[in-house]
């Protein structure tokens, strides 16, 4: 646990981000709106993810800000058996996200909220990540000592200064040397100070400088650390030049470019990290909220080919505009669902829910209860993809006599989603559904 003032600091530190979902198979309240699904995304071909390690669930989250941790010690337990039902992938950054600096000064470690983190992960028998990020103040210009409260609103993405670089693949080294039951890492987290105007190239090589001496570092004092970058996110757009468009958009060219470099001059790799949005910058989702989709598993196919089919990872994933427009709740747990079918079929080898996560009130997107600790609609759902969609699972093309309706299937069991906010029926697997408006229904084969 930690202090009560410590977690009024942590409260400041959540950045931007959340996404929503759930599956359940209890009746969804009527929705507004029709959203017809695109062909594309409908039909996405099954691709086999390339191998991981045995028994990968491929689907889980990030702490973020809050977390069960951050509350009493009886409800982090409560969370721990709700999230200890279905074991699943927890990331947590090293500083910033629900974490003070770990580094004060040079010579000066604080421990004590990654142990906290990674205490609550173990104990929920989560498969431990670790992000490697971000930077302590003396890193980027800043005072030694701890992190200030102006400092986390305005320089935690600062990225640290390149006569540092050396200061931050050590630590990064002694983190893992810390937690030597964390295998994975990612380094960094969206270019953060690196690439400040996106209508720019981003500063690719000094990222790729910094990426490379952390993989070093932290492969000499732990070898058997897996370790992925860049963690960049796929900006698209409208209209633009860019080999990696469809009808959801075309990524922005500088995004393709930095990904490129950083994978020609990389030191290793042992899996390719990104994240983004279905939508454009401008919140546009083209065709539809459903059709926008079809863009990660577009994203997820170019880099398998651009890689020599390492295992991608997409870190964090959003959906729902942030432009002030409302969705029901059904409607954003129908695509939340629909966008996890497209990570499964194009092969991601994992998916990381960005869990906006709060100690009280009303928590849409939560993946628990935050008076409880039992699992919400967005954790449900998340679970259940565990459960039934990991990474091994023998996926099965099945397709559904309305085109409306999304499905993912493997030999035991098949998940279905309603992509309007009209009841409809369909033919499944040989079997007749009817589904309500929004609707995510499970089914034995």
């Amino acid at each position: 646990m930690i202090s009560s003032a410590a977690g009024i600091v942590m409260m400041a530190l959540v950045v931007a981000a959340c996404s929503f979902g759930g599956a359940e198979d209890r009746a969804a309240p009527a929705a507004q709106g029709s959203t017809a699904p695109s062909p594309a995304g409908s039909n996405t071909k099954i691709q086999k993810a390339p191998p991981v390690d045995p028994a990968w669930p491929r689907w889980g989250f990030t702490h973020t800000g809050i977390s069960a941790n951050n509350v009493t010690e009886r409800f982090e337990q409560d969370v721990s058996r709700t999230l200890a039902r279905t074991p699943m992938l927890q990331n947590q950054h090293i500083m910033g996200f629900g974490a003070l600096n770990p580094q004060p000064r040079p010579q000066e470690f604080y421990w004590e909220d990654l142990d906290s983190r990674t205490n609550l992960m173990k104990q929920s028998g989560g498969t431990q990540i670790i992000t490697l990020c971000c930077a302590p103040d003396w890193m980027k210009g800043g005072p030694e000592g701890p992190t200030q409260e102006s400092a986390w609103k305005e320089h935690l993405e600062d990225a640290p200064y390149p006569e540092h670089f050396d200061d931050f693949a050590k630590l990064s080294a002694a983190v893992a040397e810390k937690y030597p039951d964390v295998k994975y890492f990612m380094v960094w987290n969206e270019l953060k100070g690196f690439w400040k105007d996106h209508s720019k190239p981003a500063d690719f090589k000094g990222y790729t400088e910094l990426y490379n001496k952390v993989y070093d570092a932290v492969k000499a004092v732990r070898p058997d650390a897996q370790i992925g970058g860049p963690y960049i996110g796929f900006d698209s757009n409208k209209s633009g030049k860019s080999e990696l468009r469809g009808p959801w958009g075309v990524v922005n060219q500088n995004v393709l470019d930095a990904f490129e470099y950083w994978f020609k001059n990389k030191k290793g790799a042992d899996f390719v990290v990104v994240d983004g949005a279905s939508l454009t910058d401008a919140h546009e989702l083209l065709p539809d909220a459903f059709g926008a989709l079809s863009k990660f598993s577009a994203v997820t196919t170019w880099l398998r080919a651009k890689t020599g089919d390492l295992p991608v990872w997409w870190s964090e994933w959003y959906f729902v505009p942030e432009d002030g427009t409302t969705w029901s709740q059904p409607m954003r747990l129908a695509v939340q669902a629909a966008s996890m079918i497209e990570f499964a079929k194009s092969g991601a080898a994992t998916a990381l829910y960005w869990n906006p996560q709060a100690k009280d009130g009303s928590c849409q997107g939560c993946m628990w209860d935050p008076r409880t600790g039992a699992a919400l609609p967005a954790g449900q759902l998340v679970s259940d993809f565990a459960t039934w969609f990991p990474a091994g699972a023998e996926l099965e093309q099945v397709r559904s006599s309305n085109p409306k309706v999304r499905v993912l299937a493997q030999p035991r069991r098949l998940v279905m989603v309603n992509t309007t906010g009209a009841q409809i029926a369909a033919t499944v697997d040989g079997k007749e559904f009817t589904l309500r408006p929004y609707e995510i229904k499970w089914s034995d084969r």
